[in-house]
């Protein structure tokens, strides 16, 4: 119930922060694809790829390609594992980063709500620092309610980032949106983000719109 009550809380920042969002931190547009792929009932695998504009939406900075397969135990367990390929720009120019990763996802209902709470170890390997590891814990709500023949459902979302190294916990991510069936085989998400990043002693906030597009095989 503890991590229903931060999801909570976290909506309840956000309608706040909303009124500030262009005086306290940068406006941002993050745009996602996805391909997916059914190989048997079982196992899925996706290709991704982000593209990242920030300083107001006016400076292209980020984008990464990622390969990832899922295997489902059972209708609760899923499992997972891949690779991500990520062009960041740092003090003006792209650097590369090469980051493995996996996947443990575990996901149930309660009173028609939908609960998702997955977790994912990250293997980063950069060409210009040192390299490290990193945990990310997601754990999203949908809300049990479905609007227009597109089948428009709201969820809520919080997810840390804690590295294995110095300070642990360096990133947080909010996140509100609806997803809705476009086509058969297509499906859209459209969020807002508000991520907080430690620098120093402080935690400046982004403010994103966000758009993922999946495409079903």
């Amino acid at each position: 119930m503890w991590k229903i009550k931060i999801v909570l809380i976290s909506f309840m920042l956000t309608i706040v922060n909303l009124v500030y969002a262009y005086d306290d931190g940068d406006f941002q547009i993050w745009s996602t694809e996805v391909q997916e792929f059914k190989i048997n009932k079982d196992l899925k695998v996706a290709l991704e790829e982000e593209f990242r504009f920030g300083d107001n939406a006016d400076d292209f900075f980020y984008h990464h390609y990622d390969l990832g397969f899922t295997y489902s135990l059972n209708k609760s367990l899923n499992l997972g594992a891949g690779y991500r390929h990520i062009y960041e720009k740092k003090k003006g120019k792209f650097k590369l980063e090469n980051e493995p990763y996996l996947i443990f996802a575990y996901k149930w209902e309660w009173f028609k709500f939908k609960f998702d709470d997955r977790s994912r170890l990250e293997y980063r390997h950069f060409e210009y620092q040192t390299d490290s590891w990193r945990y990310r814990n997601k754990f999203t709500v949908k809300l049990p309610f479905r609007f227009t023949k597109l089948e428009i459902q709201p969820y809520l979302s919080d997810e840390i980032f804690l590295n294995f190294y110095g300070a642990a916990f360096t990133k947080n991510r909010f996140y509100s949106g609806l997803e809705f069936t476009v086509t058969k085989n297509i499906r859209a998400d459209v969020y807002y983000l508000l991520e907080h990043t430690k620098t120093g002693r402080i935690w400046p906030d982004v403010n994103v719109l966000g758009t993922k597009i999946k495409i079903l095989f």
